[in-house]
């Protein structure tokens, strides 16, 4: 199946699914890399460290500090990477009910990390964005 690259179809079958598990962001130096035995949902380096997205239980299994505890919701529709306005959109809809949100982008789809506490609340706000923009 083709990626998606129009807008109006990549909000009415975003299809927001969320992921089991807590997820959280960690660091670790750029010359150590992760621990033995751990392996992140997410690694991307920058010049200050590298950032690990894990399973919270596995980041206080290894010992490793971190920050932000979030759910994970997957956009199950296949977005074309160079997707004009899609996470824009969905951020926006976010942003205005005040819920914070990390976007990965990957090959197949678009992931959103938001606030452990928010995360049904931002599911049902993309339903209904999804269902609006179908009603259109």
């Amino acid at each position: 199946m083709a990626a998606e690259r129009d807008l109006d179809c990549l909000l009415r079958t975003m299809s927001p699914e969320l992921q089991d598990g807590v997820f959280v962001f960690c660091t670790v130096a750029p010359e150590v890399g992760p621990p033995a035995g751990l392996t992140p949902l997410m690694l991307f380096r920058e010049r200050e460290a590298t950032t690990l997205i894990v399973r919270r239980e596995d980041a206080e299994r290894a010992g490793l500090s971190y920050h932000f505890s979030a759910r994970l919701i997957t956009l199950s529709v296949h977005s074309a990477l160079d997707a004009v306005g899609f996470l824009a959109a969905v951020t926006t809809t976010l942003a205005a009910a005040g819920i914070s949100v990390n976007a990965v982008s990957a090959f197949h789809h678009d992931h959103l990390f938001v606030p452990e506490a928010r995360a049904d609340e931002a599911v049902l706000l993309l339903q209904e964005m999804s269902r609006h923009t179908a009603s259109r």
